[in-house]
């Protein structure tokens, strides 16, 4: 079983910064695959960002490359640094985690980010 707990959401104003992170437990996010979603209200989840066991990131096409993500095995954590906010990116942050083979199963609470404009 994996645990997620996020946390750095908040109020931004438009063009600021967050940072996310995400403290798994349970597992060693280095043999996980690691992704943040999002979901704005009246909107389905969306996928935002992943990271692999080997490094490897993929971003949504609409994030323009504002945002970024990262690990830190030492503190399995992941992190998801968010720059030049737009009030589009107002949704609640979800990580999730996944094994080799699968979907993404495991999920954490989530947390707000509100950007104004």
């Amino acid at each position: 079983q994996v645990y997620l707990v996020e946390s750095g959401g908040g109020l931004v104003q438009a063009g600021g910064s967050l940072r996310l992170s995400c403290a798994a437990s349970g597992r060693a996010i280095s043999s996980l695959a690691m992704g943040w979603f999002r979901q704005a209200p009246g909107k389905e989840r969306a996928f935002v960002a992943s990271i692999n066991w080997d490094s490897y990131t993929d971003y949504s096409d609409s994030l323009e490359g504002r945002f970024t993500i990262s690990g830190d095995n030492a503190k399995n954590t992941v992190y998801l640094q968010m720059n030049s906010l737009k009030s589009e990116d107002t949704a609640v942050y979800y990580c999730a985690a996944r094994d080799v083979v699968g979907p993404f199963r495991y999920w954490g609470q989530g947390t707000q980010v509100t950007v104004s404009s």
